[in-house]
């Protein structure tokens, strides 16, 4: 049997990520697994595509819509390898990832593969974080299995599909994916609910070991930026429901708000002797984090019914 190609696909969009870009995609040549091609897509900005011209890669402009979605499907079409492993423009991954990601293929039945992302954060962490919540800056966050698991959706930042199954399902959605003046993301979970809504015999995986470490800047590291991802979150999520039906665009969710929301304000309840100040603003922040993500979805689905 042959084997499994792939291809990796970085899409960019901004001058103040260049040189992330070039790091990513060292770190993609520096994998023990090589990728069998590296895809950059530039969406819509002629001073980077023409900044990054020179890069070791396929540098292609993005064909479709503005945004993360119209990219990758520009990425999609244009790769010539089995499988796509997408791989964000601020991240770096781990000498191993790929051939982590690509082990599962194997199996027949497996249409994708989503890997862990580390926090590179620019400035020290701020102590009211909740590692729950990881997943406002684009990163795996506590609660999620440490060992290979079937999960309901990849994250976005470090994914892999079989080619094929991302076309016939038409690619990711332009609806979703975020841009400038859009902030609705969860578009890799929309496509893979789809995904297994149309097949439900798919099966979807999580290989931790598969690690990128996703750079985190200073901005992020504000109250301001934690709640505006947490309704934006609520936002991207009440899209999907109204996209594929409340029940698979939340069941992870539930599990979430169940299993791993108590456990984390335990924990924090626990630390108050020895770190009084940052464990209550970590439980302030676990239930505000819930409160603006809950009420983003309410917002964005009366607003979708007027």
């Amino acid at each position: 049997m042959a084997e499994t190609t792939i291809s990796v696909i970085i899409c960019a969009h901004t001058m103040e990520r260049h040189f992330d870009l070039r790091a990513a995609v060292q770190s993609v040549h520096a994998q023990d697994r090589p990728a069998d091609e590296i895809v950059v897509v530039i969406d819509h900005n002629e001073e980077l595509l023409t900044a990054v011209a020179d890069l070791e890669a396929r540098v292609i402009p993005n064909t479709g819509p503005k945004g993360l979605s119209g990219a990758r499907n520009t990425g999609t079409w244009a790769a010539t390898s089995d499988v796509v492993a997408y791989l964000d423009d601020d991240a770096t991954a781990a000498p191993d990832w790929l051939a982590h990601l690509a082990a599962p293929f194997v199996d027949p039945a497996v249409v994708a593969v989503g890997g862990w992302a580390n926090p590179n954060w620019d400035t020290e962490p701020p102590g009211w974080f909740p590692d729950e919540f990881a997943w406002v800056i684009g990163c795996s966050h506590r609660g999620l299995p440490t060992e290979l698991t079937e999960v309901r959706n990849v994250i976005g930042c470090n994914m892999a599909f079989r080619r094929s199954a991302v076309i016939d399902a038409e690619g990711f959605t332009t609806t979703l994916g975020r841009t400038a003046d859009r902030p609705l993301g969860c578009e890799e979970t929309e496509l893979c609910i789809r995904i297994r809504q149309s097949d439900p015999g798919a099966r979807i995986l999580l290989e931790p070991r598969a690690t990128v470490s996703h750079r985190v800047p200073a901005g992020r590291a504000r109250w301001q930026y934690f709640a505006q991802r947490c309704r934006a979150e609520g936002n991207s999520k009440a899209h999907v429901a109204k996209m594929v039906g409340s029940d698979d665009a939340l069941s992870s969710e539930r599990d979430y708000v169940r299993r791993v929301l108590p456990r984390a304000f335990v924990s924090a309840a626990r630390s108050v002797p020895s770190e009084p100040v940052d464990s209550v603003l970590r439980m302030a922040a676990l239930g505000g984090g819930l409160a603006i993500t809950a009420g983003g979805y309410v917002e964005y689905a009366m607003l979708r019914r007027s």
